[in-house]
């Protein structure tokens, strides 16, 4: 098993994956479900050919019965060697307080033990920050006897239930409602802090570094989330080593590591298959009304809309978009169509996912290579198995004294 990173590992594994990623973003960068043609596929005719007569249940299976052609087999074991990435070594966690998993979900209990059971710090924890805290959960789990804790959360709903629930367990905790991406977060990031901020979203986290750097904040630990979640319209890099490389990532870009479904039920799977096909029926009625070979994009639509017919819901969605529809267009053609194009999109997205946890771990590396240059020693690794949340990486951050 590959062991978790540090410095200075954390700066080659870097430029390794950042001229991976560079080498071969014409076939990560295209979204098949939004052009007819992808550029590589001149590139690479017989791999094209090969994914585009295979079938949606093809799409789904890990272990296809024969190898794909070249470059799949040869690009799946570099993206396999990149990506590898140990577990950070677990610590003895105190057991749980009685009845304290109480009104939490199965499986965030288990992400906040998996998280909880990580934090080795040098140096005993004595005041924890739970940043975008929700009711707190994750924080009185870590809280021991002789800490206190802070919560900070921007629901207040949240806030409320969190502080009844702190008071029920006798325990020293204060939660605040606070916008953290407001100026006046910062005051709560003295040095003597412990941060910890599981499956904060984009800005959230990233604020959270740059804030608790400036302040002096101890020791940090984030485990990150929705990297699209941003305000700009491009990634912003953070460290020296990002912001000298020469990708650029949109939004669309950023999407890439949180486009897999490993936690969906099959109801919802099916609900999910039967969307894109209509959107891809609708997609390819549009060309043909208006025209044009070009991706329209369409708003995301209530559940309800799938148990319309066919034809009814392109044209509601053509109204919708102020599409004006003409002629006799082959609704059975059309629905068939997009059933086909679902598992030719499906297929050729596997090259694409390729690129999935490479992108996810050069976007890590980035907060992790930030970290260090504001004086943090920085260890990342593993915090749980995949199937338990795939965004399973954590970044421990710790200053001297």
């Amino acid at each position: 098993m590959p062991n978790h990173l540090h410095s200075p590992h954390l700066s080659t594994h870097f430029q390794d994956l950042d001229q991976f990623l560079i080498e071969h973003q014409q076939l990560w960068k295209p979204r098949p479900f939004t052009s007819l043609q992808l550029a590589w596929e001149t590139a690479h005719p017989e791999l094209a050919a090969h994914l585009r007569q295979c079938s949606l249940a093809d799409a789904e299976t890990d272990t296809p019965a024969a190898p794909l052609p070249a470059p799949f087999p040869q690009l799946a074991q570099q993206a396999r060697q990149l990506s590898a990435i140990g577990n950070l070594p677990a610590t003895d966690l105190p057991p749980a307080s009685h009845r304290l998993d109480v009104a939490v979900p199965g499986r965030k209990w288990q992400q906040i033990e998996a998280f909880a059971s990580h934090l080795a710090f040098r140096e005993q924890p004595h005041h924890w920050l739970d940043w975008c805290s929700g009711k707190g959960h994750l924080g009185r789990r870590l809280l021991q006897p002789g800490q206190h804790l802070t919560c900070l959360e921007y629901d207040a709903e949240l806030v409320a239930a969190g502080q009844a629930l702190s008071a029920h367990h006798h325990l020293p905790a204060q939660h605040v409602h606070q916008d953290v991406m407001a100026k006046d977060s910062a005051r709560h990031l003295a040095g003597d802090k412990s941060v910890v901020a599981l499956h904060a979203c984009g800005d959230l986290h990233v604020r959270l570094m740059q804030l608790a750097s400036q302040q002096g904040c101890r020791q940090l630990a984030v485990a990150p989330c929705c990297y699209n979640r941003i305000a700009a319209q491009q990634y912003q890099a953070l460290s020296t080593a990002a912001q000298a490389s020469c990708l650029r990532l949109s939004l669309d870009d950023l999407g890439l590591p949180l486009s897999e479904t490993v936690t969906a039920g099959a109801r919802v799977r099916r609900q999910r298959d039967t969307s894109m096909a209509r959107r891809l029926g609708f997609d390819l009625l549009q060309r043909q009304q208006r025209q044009t070979d070009e991706y329209l994009p369409t708003p995301s639509l209530p559940v309800a809309w799938l148990e319309k017919p066919f034809e009814q819901y392109c044209r509601d969605l053509a109204e919708l978009k102020q599409l004006q529809l003409t002629g006799n267009p082959d609704w059975a053609a059309l629905e068939a169509a997009g059933w086909q194009r679902l598992a030719e999109v499906r297929n050729l997205e596997r090259v694409r996912n390729l690129f999935r946890r490479p992108l996810e771990l050069w976007l890590v590396l980035d907060r992790a290579l930030f970290l260090e240059e504001q004086g943090y020693n920085v260890r990342l690794g593993l915090f749980c198995d995949y199937p338990l949340t795939p965004r399973n990486l954590l970044i421990l951050a710790e200053r001297d004294r």
